[in-house]
């Protein structure tokens, strides 16, 4: 037996209300590029619209006409998406509170999850968004992922309740250590004064 090796997600498809909704929200709050616009090739009534996240994939909503905006929350049972995140800069991050209540829309207020940032708020169908801002960047060849698995070793080799800044920080210097090279033959931490 063998696996179905995926390589990142291809897009995520949402079911929508009209198709100026979609675009106001997708396009003239969260900043995606409208990329992209077709009829939905499985059902004549809906249209299919495409936007850019920022990273080259795809968020496409289908649109229909005939349906309204219902704010109430998506299910959460067991099997349904609980919300969907999207990564931002730390200075756009420092913003959104006030771009949010400019719009009149409800929030959350930022969330210190100890390696990121977090803001959620509903789409205007219901379903929870998070707006995440990492507090780190990776060394350089690591990703984002690489730097979380070790400070994860690194929390759960401490005993530590949650991965933090002091978690994250370490995982990068020994991430740097592991695929740097370096001509010294010690490379502990010194005291050069």
């Amino acid at each position: 037996m063998r696996k179905i090796q995926s390589q990142g997600v291809h897009h995520i498809t949402l079911v929508g209300a009209d198709r100026q909704t979609s675009i106001d929200f997708w396009e003239g709050l969260l900043g995606m590029p409208f990329v992209f616009d077709q009829p939905n090739l499985d059902d004549p009534e809906e249209g299919h619209i495409y936007f850019d996240p920022g990273d080259g994939r795809l968020i496409t909503v289908f649109t229909n006409e005939n349906r309204t905006p219902d704010i109430r929350r998506t299910p959460t049972e067991p099997g349904c998406v609980h919300h969907l995140a999207f990564s931002i800069s730390q200075a756009s991050f420092w913003q959104v509170v006030e771009r949010l209540d400019e719009r009149g829309i409800k929030h959350s207020g930022p969330k210190d999850r100890g390696f990121m940032d977090s803001i959620y708020f509903k789409d205007p169908m219901g379903l929870l968004i998070e707006l995440a801002s990492y507090r780190f960047e990776p060394p350089e060849g690591c990703r984002h992922a690489d730097v979380m698995i070790e400070a994860h070793r690194i929390r759960v080799g401490r005993g530590d309740h949650h991965i933090d800044r002091i978690h994250i920080a370490d995982a990068i210097e020994a991430l740097t250590t592991q695929r740097h090279q370096s001509l010294s033959e010690d490379r502990s931490p010194r005291n050069p004064y």
